[in-house]
């Protein structure tokens, strides 16, 4: 035994084994029994509260609180915890980290564009981004039947996910003997007057952001100048409104 003692190689051996056993020692009888009897305590809830404020009650009640993620289009206010694991109520060790998730909001899209596709590819286009596509206006026009020429917001308009985006789809030139009047730039109030002297109508009003025109400008028209539809038929109107282009467009009441 002496002899195997005296081996350096040995004597690593056995002073690496005895190692391996205090710690084994140290864990079951001092780190494990500390562990299993330290304090349980129910985690607080703080969903829909600030993040300092999360972390300040969390942390008076004796856990870690981690912020580790910062998602879009959760229905909370900016900044807000939305998601803390383990959830609220849950028993678990004092000291233990709780995992808080913040709200970034509604989630912003901007709108593609739409003109020159198919209704089907304008579809895909809208879903890929997290839109969906509203209203499909069939008019009359000199564009190619079943085509898109035009869109309820222009391209790059910032939406919210979720909302819907409608569109104008071509049913090709129309058929009928009175050629529609060029009303781009005139007042609503005149284009009305125009469209019935022409024993035609005012169809759907678009209301459209505007810095450079004064409200209530036509801007576009559907179907084109120079169609032809029958008496009774009605011109889609695009009018300019004041506002911002971050705001979600709304129609103003018109008398």
């Amino acid at each position: 035994m002496k002899n195997l003692l005296a081996k350096p190689f040995a004597k690593k051996i056995l002073i690496t084994f005895g190692i391996l056993i205090g710690i084994t020692l140290l864990l079951d009888f001092v780190l494990l029994p500390l562990y299993v009897s330290s304090a349980e305590s129910a985690v607080p809830n703080v969903v829909g509260m600030s993040e300092d404020e999360a972390i300040r009650i969390l942390e008076d009640a004796d856990f870690e609180p981690s912020v580790v993620d910062t998602s879009f289009g959760v229905a909370v206010p900016v900044g807000k915890i939305f998601l803390q694991k383990p959830a609220a109520g849950k028993i678990v060790k004092n000291g233990r980290n709780i995992y808080l998730y913040i709200s970034g909001g509604e989630l912003i899209i901007t709108v593609p564009l739409l003109k020159g596709k198919s209704v089907i590819d304008a579809r895909f286009a809208l879903e890929r981004i997290g839109l969906k596509l509203g209203n499909i206006d069939e008019s009359p026009s000199t564009h190619p039947k079943d085509m898109v020429f035009d869109q309820q917001f222009a391209e790059g308009t910032r939406l919210k996910k979720g909302e819907r985006v409608g569109i104008s789809v071509s049913t090709g030139k129309g058929s009928g003997n009175i050629k529609v009047p060029d009303l781009i730039g005139l007042s609503l109030a005149e284009a009305k007057r125009i469209l019935s002297d022409s024993t035609l109508s005012v169809g759907k009003v678009n209301y459209q952001i505007s810095s450079t025109l004064l409200p209530n400008t036509v801007l576009d028209q559907y179907p084109a100048a120079g169609n032809k539809l029958n008496s009774g038929n009605s011109v889609d109107l695009f009018i300019t409104k004041e506002g911002t282009i971050e705001e979600k467009l709304e129609s103003p009441d018109e008398n």
